[in-house]
């Protein structure tokens, strides 16, 4: 990427970028681990956890698109910028998921059916391994995603603690088909199942705040009260009559409506909109645009200054 690229793409889209393509080299490896280690170590457990962990890299890499892509600039079909290619990349990777839980389910029952070997001790080592990884991968991600304020790379957060989960899921029934030995091989199996559902409950709260994103759901009130205070400390507004915001990527867009005195002109009206406008984003670097509709006072009895 040369130096005229990177500085058009934000910040916060920049820490996301660069954590995400962490996520995807240390995904891929452990998916590559775990999957000799399941062949190997007769383990269909391990071997669904990194079905899991290879749908880590893949969705990875597709957030790792979606964030470039939404970083882009507005242009003249997209005035309001590139910003909701974030939410259709979560509502991939949620889809991903779920059909990783629906191959981990067949694949399952098909060997809880057939009966197998009991896996390899060894496979608990390679869990333990895997574990701790992608724990501390999760607190790595979902810190970076709250500072950027990004449901995306929150959403690929979750990825690595469900990985976390499942790979515990895998331990316990590993450890009881070797501590049960023979009749107890199909906790090995019981396993995966119980990893599939981990994924799907994933998938959904990843979907489901992604959705609201695309359908310009309102954001929490407390981001909207914010940006109402800061509008109303201009001395020449009156009152806020109405304020939605919506999220836009890891940005937010303002759509307000100001009172102010009557009698002035219009040019002045304008004028107060841009000190609206300036106050808010400059106390508020995640709002990426603010509207502004003027409204004429109704009475005398409006918030005074």
């Amino acid at each position: 990427m040369n130096n005229e690229v990177q500085e058009s793409i934000p910040h916060p889209t920049q820490k996301g970028l660069k954590t995400t393509l962490v996520g995807i080299i240390i995904s891929a490896l452990l998916a590559v681990v775990k999957a000799l280690g399941g062949i190997f170590g007769n383990s269909y457990a391990l071997i669904a956890d990194a079905i899991e962990s290879a749908g880590d890299a893949l969705s990875s890499i597709m957030l790792w698109i979606g964030l470039k892509w939404s970083a882009r600039p507005p242009d003249k079909n997209h005035p309001y910028g590139h910003g909701k290619a974030e939410a259709l990349m979560s509502v991939a990777i949620a889809i991903a998921l779920a059909i990783a839980a629906f191959i981990i389910t067949r694949d399952s029952i098909y060997h809880i059916m057939e009966p197998h070997k009991t896996p390899a001790p060894y496979t608990l080592i390679i869990l333990v391994g895997v574990i701790i990884t992608k724990e501390l991968l999760y607190r790595y991600v979902l810190k970076i995603a709250i500072e950027i304020n990004s449901e995306v790379v929150k959403a690929d957060a979750f990825h690595h603690r469900s990985d976390a989960i499942t790979s515990s899921a895998a331990f316990i029934g590993i450890s009881i088909a070797i501590i049960g030995g023979e009749g107890y091989e199909v906790a090995d199996d019981y396993a995966a199942l119980l990893a599939a559902v981990v994924i799907l409950i994933n998938a959904y709260f990843i979907l489901r705040p992604a959705i609201g994103e695309l359908l310009d759901e309102s954001v929490v009130p407390e981001l909207n009260n914010q940006v109402k205070e800061l509008a109303e400390q201009i001395a020449a507004v009156h009152q806020v009559e109405k304020c939605h915001t919506r999220k836009m990527g890891v940005m937010h867009v303002v759509d307000m409506h100001i009172w102010v005195d009557s009698h002035i002109s219009v040019a002045e009206g304008h004028k107060i909109a841009h000190e609206v406008k300036n106050h808010v984003r400059n106390h508020l670097p995640e709002i990426l645009d603010v509207l502004v509709h003027v409204e004429p006072a109704e009475s005398e009895g409006d918030k005074q200054h």
